[in-house]
């Protein structure tokens, strides 16, 4: 399964490269991963639906940091919201100025991107809410990326450049849209026959579904400590990276 879902996610950008819409890339990167995670819930396996999504999203992060260290100037255009948060990205590793160092910026900005997410989980089995996971990776991807192609020492670059408060934030987003896509997916199987798939719909455990939605808010509120803490230090060592 997981190489399933890995050569999945790989071919959706090889197709939204090939067609060249950024809408389109974020979607099917979303088709290449939704049907594992459903089929694992109507199981009732939480865990295993977790596990899928947190590789998918680290299939993203790789193809979309690898893809914009390769082609910096065509992903500025393949990822939507890309040139943007580059342009915003490395312009505080430059001169510690911008977003990722001032709390009155960024905590307003978390806390509006996890409202949003959450909502959307709730409002459509996380369909709707993981494109929008989607763009968030590939644009901080393509700031990777994209960094490592300008810098003094790439690989060093394309490590660090995830910044660790930003891994904390996935994992915590692939925890709440797995666990809150739960209650309208297990509706939805209820309402209809799946003797066609051959899947008997289990209900989660929701004991569970509580203790993991718990952690996962903790995580958020750990991205923006570690972020206000670690923020202005990072940006030293990015920018001695980034100028050799």
């Amino acid at each position: 399964m997981p190489a399933l879902i890995v050569g999945a996610t790989v071919a959706s950008y090889w197709i939204g490269w090939l067609i060249g819409s950024p809408i389109l890339v974020p979607i099917l990167n979303t088709a290449a991963s939704y049907p594992f995670m459903v089929a694992a819930l109507w199981r009732g396996r939480l865990i295993s639906a977790i596990g899928r999504m947190l590789i998918w999203a680290a299939t993203m992060a790789v193809c979309a940091t690898a893809m914009s260290y390769r082609h910096p100037v065509d992903t500025d255009r393949l990822f939507v919201g890309g040139q943007a948060y580059r342009l915003e990205m490395h312009a505080w590793v430059t001169t510690g100025v911008g977003a990722e160092s001032t709390p009155s910026t960024f905590i307003p900005q978390h806390v509006w991107h996890a409202v949003a997410f959450a909502a959307l989980t709730l409002a459509t089995g996380g369909a709707l809410a993981m494109p929008m996971g989607a763009v968030l990776t590939n644009y901080m991807g393509h700031y990777v990326g994209t960094l490592a192609a300008m810098g003094a020492h790439p690989i060093a670059l394309m490590i660090l450049g995830w910044h660790p408060w930003a891994i904390v934030r996935i994992v915590s987003f692939v925890i709440i849209g797995v666990v809150l896509s739960v209650p309208l997916l297990m509706r939805l199987a209820r309402r209809r026959s799946v003797r066609a798939t051959g899947v008997r719909a289990t209900q989660p455990d929701a004991g569970q579904g509580r203790r993991l939605l718990a952690w996962a808010l903790g995580g958020l509120v750990l991205d923006i400590v570690l972020k206000a803490a670690l923020a202005p230090a990072w940006q030293h060592l990015l920018a001695r990276l980034y100028y050799g």
